[in-house]
């Protein structure tokens, strides 16, 4: 559905027509550019926003069916950003993402949403208080999405970290050293490490671009040329949050690999333990065994003295094993 459409002239909101048609024009005329947000749109929805503007039929299919990743494509009368804004419920240690398609051309700019998180309502009351930003055009929209995406991220890379930080004090407690169900618990959250790289990784290369650095940067169409210092603050950004994911993914694997590492050296132990109590407990065996064969004639087998001296045996070396595994440290 339209959420909301306005055009922006000077970096001022005017309320636009029903019609797209006529805001579209209205806009050109005016020197400012329209702008729509869809969420979640239907196929005729959006079919009807698409006749209006003239969007790429690549670029429709993909706003569509959503589930994409991060990219920026460039055709000849518009482009397109792909974003996977990120939310992080700390109660259930889940991360999960939506969707946000950009589509900017000369006057006129669409967001179509998908996903409960990261409404843009915000985005745009803030550009609307900042009619500066918005005087330069659509390009001010794409830095301004981008930018509330990214932040979201550093915030995210930062109550992972937290939430790791227990994690690994719950591992390295010199009690219990973590529960049965720790492991599951790492994987599970190196399971969210890793939706959260599919959300920032792919972003660098659009970013990159956007902001006319590096091997991918250069003239992007549609792009004000006063907006890439904004562009490359939101690059230095995602490379911050790229670096700590990185570092996340790393941690998280040396503490699933020190756990494991605990839970053997605990095995050991619990073996050493095992063998070092049945040793003691064959000796008295051993003894009684031998003693209790039916010969008549074995030694001291009629000596009055013989029980006592056979417990007084079996204490005895129960308690020379016990003082040797003791010093071994395997009691």
């Amino acid at each position: 559905m339209i959420v909301d459409c306005a055009i922006y002239r000077h970096g001022h909101r005017t309320e636009g027509p029903e019609d797209l048609s006529d805001a579209l024009d209205e806009a050109r005329a005016a020197g400012g550019f329209v702008w729509i947000g869809l969420h979640e749109p239907s196929e005729r929805e959006f079919d009807f926003v698409t006749r209006e503007f003239g969007l790429h039929p690549l670029a429709i299919e993909d706003a569509l069916k959503a589930h994409q990743r991060p990219k920026l494509e460039v055709y000849d009368d518009s482009l397109f950003l792909v974003l996977k804004p990120v939310s992080y419920e700390p109660e259930g240690d889940t991360v999960s993402t939506g969707e946000i398609m950009i589509f900017i051309g000369d006057c006129f700019v669409v967001t179509v949403r998908h996903g409960e998180g990261s409404p843009l309502a915000d985005v745009r009351h803030r550009l609307e208080k900042e009619p500066e930003m918005l005087d330069k055009g659509p390009t001010a929209v794409m830095y301004a999405v981008s930018d509330a995406v990214v932040d979201r991220y550093l915030e995210v890379a930062t109550e992972l970290q937290t939430d790791l930080d227990e994690l690994e004090a719950e591992v390295f407690q010199p009690e219990t050293g973590g529960s049965r169900n720790t492991a599951s618990r790492i994987y599970a959250f190196k399971r969210q490490v890793l939706t959260f790289r599919r959300a920032t990784g792919p972003l660098t290369v659009p970013m990159t671009r956007l902001a006319g650095v590096g091997q991918f940067g250069g003239d992007v169409p549609f792009v004000h040329d006063k907006a890439r210092p904004f562009f490359r603050d939101v690059n230095d950004h995602l490379a911050r949050v790229n670096e700590s994911v990185d570092g996340l993914d790393r941690l998280v694997s040396d503490i699933l690999s020190a756990h494991l590492a605990q839970m053997s050296v605990r095995q050991n132990d619990d073996m050493r333990k095992i063998s070092a109590w049945a040793a003691m407990a064959a000796v008295p065996t051993m003894i009684a065994g031998i003693y209790g064969m039916n010969f008549d004639h074995m030694p001291e087998l009629h000596w009055v003295w013989s029980y006592p001296a056979v417990i007084l045996v079996m204490a005895a070396l129960e308690m020379v094993l016990y003082r040797l595994f003791k010093r071994r440290g395997w009691l």
